[in-house]
């Protein structure tokens, strides 16, 4: 069949501006058509179609088996008429006998539309679906866009993500057009494109954020190596240097608390404590109960429990409002913490 040019420079386009590759549209337009010629030959399994890479012509081949008397001309040739077009073979050879229809271009040109509208849909799904799977597990910034019932669409470039009413921050409201960061929870690939789950509330947002703002985090230097945190209200996390030259907490803090504040702002007004990690739990513990001052702490490693002694005037700050404090310490450690004042220690004999 005579050449089609244009549909090769349409496809060499495609491969430059849409980044899908010429050889794979061609695979799909030849196995779509191997399709089309089941009606025209009653059954496709034998046949074969070939579009020039270089021309676009497009040749129908059915594979016959070369044979003395025919009794099937779909699958079979006689070995007379094949002597006549493929001299080197002999009968039981496989041969490919040109079998293209003379209609055959308009089904081709219609086909080739069909399979490169629906390629280019599945390979900008894909490569959007990729694009943002490399983002799972890290920090967007998006732009909300509305709510939907008490779901927030949230705009984040070439696709929209779903912030559900779990993975919201109670008392934060977004207005539209407001750049917002946020935690890729899951990213699903569906037919209408890529499903993006994302969240205010994770914990690892805050480390991500840590991450982004702080250079130390980011080359490993610093290591943050636990976070507990009530969204929106209040984090903590604990922090160690593997360099003996940097101040884990200094550096996550910044100067006059430039790095701490761009996160807190971030978060909205979210209070972060950013403690110093010990291996020794008693140390770690009396750390991570910040800002309040522990007068003694003694812990029982089997049990993961401590008894941890403050001043009296400094126990409700231990505890925190509502127990926050101290949950968050507990949760921040690995540790089951009871506190107690020196007064109350005296009376109950600790």
């Amino acid at each position: 069949m005579n050449g089609n040019k244009e549909l090769i420079d349409a496809l060499n386009q495609i491969e430059r501006e849409k980044d899908i590759s010429k050889e794979i549209l061609l695979e799909a337009m030849e196995n779509s058509l191997v399709a089309a010629c089941k009606n025209h030959f009653g059954k496709a399994d034998n046949i074969k179609v070939n579009i020039n890479r270089e021309t676009g012509a497009v040749n129908v081949y059915a594979e016959r088996e070369i044979v003395e008397t025919v009794t099937d001309p779909v699958i079979q040739i006689s070995v007379v008429e094949a002597r006549l077009k493929f001299p080197k073979n002999d009968i039981g050879d496989i041969v490919n006998v040109e079998v293209t229809p003379k209609n055959f271009g308009r089904i081709a040109a219609q086909k080739a539309k069909q399979v490169v509208v629906q390629k280019i849909r599945e390979e900008e799904r894909k490569v959007l679906y990729n694009q943002y799977y490399s983002k799972e597990k890290d920090v967007v910034t998006g732009i909300v866009q509305r709510y939907v019932g008490n779901n927030v669409s949230i705009n984040l470039g070439k696709v929209d993500a779903v912030l559900t009413e779990n993975e919201q921050v109670k008392g934060e409201h977004f207005r539209p057009t407001d750049r917002i960061k946020l935690y890729v929870l899951e990213v699903k690939d569906t037919t209408k494109g890529p499903k993006i789950t994302v969240s205010r509330t994770h914990p690892e947002l805050v480390k991500r954020l840590f991450e982004s703002e702080v250079a130390e985090v980011k080359d490993g230097t610093v290591e943050i190596k636990s976070i507990s945190r009530e969204a929106g209200s209040r984090t903590k996390i604990s922090v160690h240097s593997n360099n003996p030259d940097v101040d884990p907490v200094g550096a996550c803090v910044g100067i006059n608390g430039a790095r701490v504040n761009a996160i807190v702002n971030e978060l909205r007004g979210e209070k972060i404590d950013i403690i110093s990690w010990s291996e020794d739990p008693v140390i770690l513990i009396e750390n991570a109960l910040s800002p309040a001052k522990v007068v003694a702490v003694s812990v029982d490693e089997a049990e993961k429990s401590a008894r941890v002694i403050v001043p009296d005037y400094q126990l409700s700050l231990a505890i925190g409002k509502e127990g926050q404090n101290a949950r968050l310490a507990a949760r921040l450690t690995g540790f089951k913490i009871d506190i107690k004042s020196e007064t109350q220690a005296d009376e109950i004999g600790w």
